[in-house]
C-alpha cells in the first residue's frame, strides 16, 4: 500500500474509535479528530500532545495560536511547515484543553507509532513534556528523561526499524503564549533543529 493509503487507514480507524472517552466528547461537541498533516516523506516529524479547540474545530494540527508561533519559529530557521509532518500523540481534544490522561495516551499511541513507521522521519521533534516523555520511552531513551527545561534543544540519537534517527525535544509553542519571555528560549530549540537538518 502507498503511504497515503496507510495514513488514510489510520484516519478512518481514529474517526471510528468509539472505545475512547474523547470520541464521545468529539461527537457531542461536533468537533473533529486531528490525525496529522504534511509531507508523507518528511525528514522531520513534529509530535504535539493533543489538539486544542481550534484544532478540533478544523481537524488540523497546530492551526491556532500555538500553530502561528510554530510557523514563526520555523520561518526564522528557513524551514517550511509543508516540508514536515505534524501530528499529536492524542488525536482527539481533551475537554477544556486539560492535559491528556495516561489512558488516553495509551489508546491513541498505536496510531502515532504507525505514523512514524509509515513516514520514516530522520528527526522527530516532540513538542512539550508529554510528547517528549512518550517518544524517549518509545525509543528506549527513558534513562535520558529529565524535565523539558533540561531537554529543550538537546539532540538525542535513537534506533528505529528503518534506521538511525535524531530526537530533538523542544518546548511546546504554547509556552510563548503563557509567557512571552520564553519566546527567545523557544527559538533556541528551533536553532538546534536547523543545525541538524
Amino acid at each position: 500500500m502507498k503511504k497515503s493509503e496507510l495514513l488514510e487507514k489510520i484516519k478512518n480507524e481514529v474517526v471510528a474509535l468509539e472505545d475512547s472517552g474523547l470520541y464521545r466528547n468529539r461527537v457531542v461537541s461536533g468537533s473533529f479528530p486531528v490525525i496529522g498533516e504534511g509531507n508523507h516523506d518528511a525528514e522531520v516529524m513534529f509530535v504535539g500532545e493533543a489538539p486544542g479547540a481550534q484544532e478540533a474545530a478544523t481537524g488540523r494540527p497546530f492551526c491556532g495560536r500555538s500553530g502561528k508561533i510554530l510557523d514563526e519559529c520555523l520561518g526564522k530557521i528557513g524551514f517550511e511547515r509543508k516540508d514536515a509532518y505534524i501530528t499529536n500523540i492524542v488525536k482527539d481534544r481533551p475537554p477544556k484543553n486539560r492535559d491528556p490522561l495516561p489512558e488516553e495516551i495509551d489508546i491513541y499511541r498505536p496510531f502515532l507509532d504507525r505514523q512514524i513507521e509509515i513516514i520514516e522521519p530522520k528527526i522527530i521533534v516532540p513538542l512539550g513534556r508529554f510528547s517528549t516523555e512518550y517518544i524517549l520511552i518509545k525509543f528506549d531513551l527513558g534513562s535520558e528523561l529529565k524535565p523539558i527545561t533540561a531537554l529543550h534543544g538537546k539532540v538525542l540519537k535513537a534506533k528505529t526499524s528503518y534506521g538511525d534517527i535524531k530526537i530533538i525535544p523542544i518546548f511546546h509553542p504554547a509556552v510563548a503564549i503563557h509567557n512571552p519571555r520564553k519566546r527567545e528560549a523557544l527559538q533556541e530549540g528551533f536553532k538546534a533543529l536547523k543545525n541538524n537538518l
